[in-house]
């Protein structure tokens, strides 16, 4: 039995460790932190319980099609609630509560822009035919060689369905109405680029959205990460949490020295779930790196993220579980992320407020508030900044909301750029991981294997298949999958 070491305890690794323990490696899970789940931990203060990363549950069939793998489902680790409204929009004036229903979603547009709702049918069957051409053909391949996406009704599809036109001119040729625009388009905010550099095969998010629906596991998004690590503790996975890793030993061929701690121990095989840049930068001789700085700082990364944890001894009944304030200018906010790198002068913001469906996160008669600011990565990030951009949100929060909040904190922490890099060594202290713009997409990323070394290979949301959580946990089974390849023959 071949000896496996995972290093980091987020999604993709966590995903890892398991499907290698179902191919019959023994498996170590290393962590530096005291939770697992990497972004998806959870922090307790005052009576609060916040989920520090993740909060909204999309693709429900990729969780489940995970742990239907090893004869289990979600429901056997955690309680999963659909959110009806999926979310409510902040506008300039007024506020649209964006029904769960899809009928009820068509009458919304056709109130907003008369025979919107045909085109809305229209819309979501393509966008549902690219999520299952994209399930099928595109995000669980390994991304080792364009080979492996010429497919010939994959290839039929890229002309028929306009798979690589500008997002934003695919929605435009269907709609006009500002409000169903900025409900398209903000799902693809955070993958990376502006809509108008994002390809028309990310329509499938809108299907994730519309289609499959919005929810939550009660208790908070960590209860996904806590239910995937009590699974790999039953299929024989061993995790060390508080255990950093310094340097991965690739001398010794075959297998690799991990030294974590003050310890050393042997592995046949390592998979890193750490960030990618941070393993191939500082944890390998340079010898064996697959990359050099120059190549990592021309990546485009996602966003990163201004985060407020903020406890309330007081209910807000003006907010839904999702909130998104759409109160300023969008095309703008973008600019700031991608093309100007900046502070935001006017940024767009959400706020979850799970405590609307979940006592459980915080005390009778209080709101538990997660308040994120989606911003550029590698940003000056000061707490003064931070404390200017709390007073910026507070003031349209509360004449959105039309009620007091200032003064009724029992509880407040911000969470930047410092602290993405300090807890996940996040490169340039991004939140998403690489963008999933076209030159980044499948075999164009980072690559899975290390080049100079068999036995390390890497996972995770800057490797394929892209970022978010559902992608990470593919990207766990795929590394996995091909180590059984390899090894098991």
């Amino acid at each position: 039995m071949k000896d496996v070491t995972v290093i980091g305890s987020g999604f993709a690794g966590l995903a890892s460790a398991t499907t290698l323990a179902s191919h019959g490696f023994n498996v170590r899970l290393l962590d530096k932190n005291s939770q697992v789940g990497g972004r998806a931990s959870q922090h307790s203060e005052a009576g609060f319980i916040f989920d520090k990363g993740p909060s909204w549950y999309w693709m429900p069939d990729v969780f489940e099609q995970y742990f239907n793998r090893f004869g289990k489902h979600p429901s056997d680790y955690y309680d999963l609630v659909r959110l009806s409204p999926s979310y409510r929009v902040f506008w300039e004036k007024d506020f649209t509560d964006i029904p769960a229903d899809l009928e009820d979603l068509k009458t919304l547009f056709e109130s907003w822009e008369t025979g919107s709702a045909h085109q809305l049918d229209q819309f979501l069957r393509e966008a549902e035919h690219k999520y299952r051409l994209s399930m099928q053909d595109l995000v669980y391949k390994p991304g080792l060689s364009p080979t492996e996406y010429a497919i010939p009704r994959l290839l039929g599809d890229v002309f028929s369905l306009s798979l690589f036109k500008p997002f934003n001119k695919y929605i435009r040729s269907k709609f006009r109405d500002p409000r169903i625009l900025s409900l398209l388009e903000f799902p693809v905010l955070f993958l990376g680029a502006k809509p108008s550099q994002i390809p028309s095969l990310y329509s499938l998010m809108n299907y994730a959205d519309m289609k499959l629906g919005t929810w939550y596991p009660m208790g908070g998004f960590h209860e996904v990460a806590k239910g995937m690590a009590q699974l790999a503790r039953e299929m024989g996975v061993s995790i060390e949490l508080d255990t950093p890793v310094n340097h991965i030993d690739l001398t010794h061929n075959p297998g690799a020295y991990i030294h974590a701690n003050g310890h050393s121990h042997h592995a046949d095989v390592v998979v890193a779930g750490a960030d990618y840049h941070h393993v191939d930068q500082h944890l390998l001789d340079p010898e064996f790196r697959n990359y050099n700085a120059t190549y990592w700082n021309k990546r485009v990364l996602s966003p990163s993220s201004l985060l407020f944890f903020v406890g309330l001894n007081r209910k807000v009944p003006g907010l839904r579980h999702h909130n998104l304030f759409f109160d300023a200018d969008f095309e703008k906010h973008t600019r700031e992320i991608y093309d100007q790198p900046s502070w935001p002068e006017q940024p767009l913001f959400y706020v979850c407020a799970p405590s609307v469906t979940d006592p459980s996160v915080a005390s009778p008669g209080h709101e538990n508030l997660f308040i994120l600011v989606p911003v550029a990565p590698g940003l000056d990030d000061t707490e003064e900044t931070r404390e200017r951009y709390y007073d910026l949100i507070l003031d349209r929060l509360e004449k959105n909301l039309d009620m007091r909040i200032r003064g009724h904190e029992i509880y407040k922490r911000s969470y930047a750029h410092n602290d993405f890099k300090h807890d996940y060594n996040s490169f340039k202290g991004n939140a998403y991981g690489l963008a999933n713009t076209l030159k980044q997409t499948a075999f164009l990323r980072p690559s899975i294997r290390n080049k100079k070394a068999r036995q390390l290979y890497y996972t995770g949301q800057l490797t394929v298949p892209g970022p978010g959580v559902p992608p990470s946990l593919i990207s766990g089974q795929i590394v996995a999958d091909e180590i059984a390849k390899t090894y098991k023959q």
